[in-house]
């Protein structure tokens, strides 16, 4: 995203759809990610999306709620700011969060420090101005129900659960057992010539640190 700016409404479905399916299985297993966010997704050779890093990931159990406060401060949900206890609907608010940056190249919620992220995440979704030329009406609308600041409002806390989004009008036409059966042609292709490929990961220059001599004389008398 950060080479693209943004993208459309194909991709951002597609990487969606893959998040999806990820909280699916997640959340069956009584586990709640708390880390969405565009760092912590990975394409593999094929172009699917993948979650990484569960460092923030807890098994709470059905119907379950806790109390710890994590994740990233621009896809925090209000109900974790405001420590009344979390479930899965922290992740849906977060999935809300990753479409409009998605869409967008940068999320509703932002600020100079993290204090100020939150307070604006307490004013709620409805105070923040959609681009009508990056969020059409549907996306906006999905949106707007992810990022419900009830938790018990949020789209997929229902009864139909994740199946709720994916039926939302978003999706609609989107190939869903083709993305299960792993059928579907991804809209991003990476390029790698194998498995060991990892030219399109960052380079960063190796650090090699020399510990400084110890000189202070404090093991004088050993």
């Amino acid at each position: 995203i950060d080479s693209s700016g943004r993208f459309n409404d194909v991709v951002t479905r597609f990487v969606v759809a893959c998040v999806l399916e990820a909280f699916t299985y997640l959340h069956t297993q009584g586990i709640i990610y708390r880390d969405l966010k565009p760092e912590n997704l990975l394409l593999n050779d094929r172009g699917y999306v993948k979650l990484c890093d569960f460092g923030f990931a807890k098994r709470i159990g059905l119907n379950k709620k806790t109390w710890t406060f994590c994740g990233t401060p621009e896809y925090v949900a209000p109900e974790i700011i405001l420590n009344k206890g979390h479930d899965h609907s922290a992740d849906y608010w977060s999935l809300g969060i990753l479409i409009f940056e998605l869409l967008t190249g940068s999320p509703p919620f932002t600020g100079s420090d993290p204090m100020k992220i939150y307070n604006v995440v307490l004013r709620g979704i409805d105070a923040i101005e959609f681009s009508p030329i990056h969020i059409n009406r549907t996306a906006a609308t999905l949106i707007k129900r992810l990022c419900a600041q009830n938790p018990t409002q949020r789209l997929g806390y229902g009864l139909g659960g994740i199946i709720d989004i994916k039926q939302n009008k978003y999706f609609q036409g989107f190939d869903w057992i083709g993305l299960h059966r792993g059928t579907l042609v991804a809209p991003i292709q990476p390029t790698i010539s194998g498995p060991d490929d990892v030219s399109n990961f960052d380079k960063y220059p190796e650090k090699v640190e020399n510990p400084p001599d110890e000189l202070s004389g404090w093991d004088a008398d050993f």
